[in-house]
């Protein structure tokens, strides 16, 4: 590459990451929002997270455009390559936890008003918390192309794993005991399937992002 081409590869680099950290941002405080509106009952919240979705989907469509104009414009090779490739497929996936806190934000608004019998109803919290963590985390260790942060985020999920088992647990006991409550208790089923799921992909962009930062997969990962 020309000295010239370098630098503005450099920039269009620089803007990727950008819009990454920008989806990810926005990604992060709907996992937040979403619970929240769940916790409290917060219909206006949780519509706020369902129509911000529209703006992490619009960004994710940015990075598409770019991507796809840096490889056409700037050719780039190997470790370039791997750069833009990864910041498309990790775009993807951060868009799809937007869609999971959607999720959750949608069904906040389905679960009735005796929400606060629910124990574990204290426990999604949590669980949210360190899904939440996970994706900051793991957008951190992208920017920084850390790879030892990607490999504590892939360990983390083993956390997120064991509150779901847990809720599930707690959950079918409580429909058992309580079938008026059911159509509620499934949807709260619901929220921590969709928190689940968030873990998995902040797993999955940490594996990317791994290989990205060594140019290959952490040893447990199965990229």
């Amino acid at each position: 590459m020309h000295e010239h081409t370098v630098k503005a590869f450099d920039e269009d680099i620089t803007r990727l990451r950008g819009l990454i950290a920008e989806m990810g941002g926005l990604a992060e405080a709907a996992i937040q929002d979403a619970l929240e509106a769940l916790v409290k009952g917060d219909d206006e919240l949780a519509k706020k997270v369902v129509k911000g979705d529209k703006k992490i989907d619009a960004l994710e469509s940015e990075v598409d455009k770019l991507a796809v104009r840096i490889i056409a414009l700037r050719a780039p090779m190997a470790d370039d390559l791997r750069e833009v490739i990864a910041a498309l497929k990790i775009a993807g996936v951060v868009e799809r936890i937007g869609d999971y806190s959607k999720n959750i934000a949608k069904a906040s608004r389905e679960i009735g008003p005796h929400r606060k019998q629910f124990e574990p109803l204290t426990l999604l919290p949590a669980m949210a918390e360190v899904a939440g963590e996970m994706v900051h985390d793991v957008l951190t260790a992208y920017a920084a192309r850390d790879a030892e942060l990607a490999r504590e985020v892939i360990a983390a999920d083993e956390k997120v794993d064991a509150f779901y088992n847990s809720i599930f647990r707690n959950l079918v006991s409580h429909m058992v005991e309580n079938p008026s409550t059911i159509s509620s208790a499934a949807q709260l089923l619901f929220v921590a399937r969709n928190l689940e799921r968030i873990g998995d992909h902040a797993t999955n962009v940490a594996e990317m992002v791994h290989f990205a930062a060594t140019g290959h997969y952490p040893p447990d990962g199965d990229g």
